[in-house]
Order: structure tokens, then sequence, then C-alpha cells
């Protein structure tokens, strides 16, 4: 899971960190899962700093705003792969949670290296959604968009079986649905040419993992 700050806490598994998935096959257990995700997001970081502009973004510009929120909305999308990577026994599941959490915490190392390039702090004094026009109407109860509320994570927490693996992917579609709108966003706001460069990337990565998520909630149903 994650910590409030992001950063990515592992859990102890089996010896083998292996649980046969719907499919029958085996996929990497969850300690190799947190150690390939350290590796991305160091490598997230080394992208980041391989590809210095010359903008410089405002501590109240969308780009920071953008690289901000962004990165607080991904580490709870990676905290919930991590944990269906963990619990689920399905293993189409599996490999769409790994996907996500290696991913997602590369884009967060990236995000951050613009943000020390760039001289600001991980965070703002500006409200959540501020980069954005009428972004703070977005937010509900200090949630950006599609965000799970702390007791539909606690639900995912206690959760088992079909139940767990239903619940999850309505959390994960909804997430990307808030995350695409964040990144479709930044894309109406800003000239720099590595934001735009990634939130495409975000765009298309995240629709084309809907497309996934509700394929697979056709094959096990949804809660």
């Amino acid at each position: 899971m994650t910590t409030e700050s992001g950063a990515v806490a592992t859990t102890a598994v089996p010896e083998d960190g292996v649980v046969d998935g719907g499919s029958g096959r085996r996929g990497p257990g969850t300690a190799a899962l947190a150690l390939a995700i350290l590796l991305g997001l160091l490598l997230g970081f080394a992208a980041g700093l391989l590809a210095p502009g010359l903008f410089r973004p405002g501590d109240d510009s969308a780009e920071a705003g953008f690289a901000r929120d962004m990165s607080t909305h991904h580490a709870q999308a990676v905290e919930m792969a991590i944990l269906a990577h963990e619990k689920t026994t399905d293993q189409d599941i599996r490999t769409l949670a790994a996907d996500i959490a290696l991913t997602q915490q590369a884009q967060i190392g990236i995000m951050q290296t613009w943000l020390k390039e760039w001289n600001l702090g991980p965070t703002s004094r500006q409200p959540r959604m501020a980069w954005m026009p009428d972004g703070a109407g977005a937010v509900q109860d200090g949630l950006m968009p599609g965000m799970a509320s702390d007791a539909e994570r606690a639900q995912l927490r206690a959760a088992t079986g079909r139940e767990f693996d239903a619940l999850f992917l309505k959390l994960m579609l909804d997430h990307h649905l808030g995350g695409i709108h964040m990144a479709e966003g930044v894309l109406d706001l800003s000239d720099d040419e590595r934001v735009t460069a990634m939130a495409k990337s975000m765009v298309a990565g995240q629709k084309k993992e809907i497309e996934l998520v509700r394929s697979l909630q056709g094959r096990i149903g949804t809660p």
C-alpha cells in the first residue's frame, strides 16, 4: 500500500509470493512487484532528469498543479493496485494491477522530478485542482475526481474473493475516469511539451485499461 506521502510499503507474502489466477498462469510475487515499482520510480526520476526543459512553470501554474495533484491521484491507484496484486486469485486482474502499479509509480517519479527541476515543492498552498478552471468544484470531501473514499478503501481491504475483484474493478474504473479528466484538463492549459506528452500518454493508456476493466467486469460481474 502507499502512505499519505505516496511512499510504497511492502507486505509480507508466502515464500513463492504467487497465487494461481483464473487463467492458471503464475505471475510475479508481491515482493518482486514492490522491487519493480521501486525501480520504476527511480527510472521515472531519471527520465525527468534526462529531458530538462527551458520552461520553468510558476508555483500556481497549471503544470505544477497537475504534477502535484496527479502524483497524489496516482499514489492512491498504486495503493489499490498493490492490494489487488496481493489479494486477487484472478490472474488477469493480477496482471492489470501490476501494470497499473508499475506505470503510475514511474509517472510519479517523472512528475516529482519536474517539480524539483522547477525549484518547486511537492505540495502547494493552493487548493486541490485550483489549476483547472472550476476544478475546485470537482473536489468532493477533499477527494479529486475518481478517488476512492476512506470508507471505500476500508471496504476494499476487508473484501475477499469475487467481492474483492468486483469492487477493485469498480473503484479503478472510477479512478481512471477521474484521471483522464485531469489529464485532458492540463492538455487545454499547457504548452509544455513534456507535460502534454505525459498527459496524452496517460489518457491513451488509461482508456485502454478502462476497456480491459469493463471486459473483466463483464466476465465476473459488478458489485
